[in-house]
């Protein structure tokens, strides 16, 4: 099922998270925190919105790295039930992928639901003091690539980086439903 993310809550605090990554390690916000602010993003490995933009994320990813942006990915779907998006999918899915970012399991839902994520993907850009300053789309891309489209969540986020606030217009992400249990 197609879902849009609700509007940016400019300042809306980061919530706190410990998840395992994929070799079983356990990863807070903490850990990921960037000096320049966070990207915390929610993904799986089924999804064709995912699936159709992953290339252009990771190499935003890297560039928002380099400005001093930590980022992180979480997956919260029931995965026994989509057993596409399992942790050995995961694996594959990042390897696969050249994630170089971790890549978080968040099993049990909570974080999802302390996020208020929607749909994969979607995307919360928050400052260097956990604000909340963009919750808006990769691109214009959708389950179909959008040949050079605006790089929208890389312009925020190094715009956050810069000067520590996200773009007052924002277009929601959109994609498939959380699959929740």
């Amino acid at each position: 099922m197609l879902i849009k993310t609700p509007i940016c809550d400019f300042g809306w605090p980061a919530p706190d998270f410990k998840l395992p990554d994929l070799d079983g390690q356990f990863i807070s916000l903490d850990d990921v925190r960037g000096p320049n602010g966070t990207l915390i993003a929610f993904i799986c490995n089924h999804c064709p919105y995912v699936k159709a933009i992953i290339g252009d994320l990771v190499t935003d990813v890297k560039k928002l790295q380099d400005a001093g942006i930590g980022v992180a990915m979480i997956m919260s779907n029931d995965y026994r039930n989509y057993p596409d998006d399992s942790p050995k999918n995961m694996k594959k899915f990042s390897r696969d992928n050249n994630f170089n970012f971790p890549y978080l399991l968040d099993e049990n839902q909570d974080i999802a639901r302390a996020y208020d994520a929607v749909c994969t993907p979607d995307f919360f850009g928050f400052d260097a003091k956990d604000g909340l300053q963009y919750r808006g789309r990769l691109n214009a891309s959708t389950a179909q690539i959008v040949p050079n489209a605006r790089p929208e969540l890389l312009e925020a986020m190094l715009g956050v980086a810069e000067h520590g606030k996200g773009p007052v217009e924002q277009i929601p992400s959109m994609g498939c439903s959380i699959k929740w249990r």
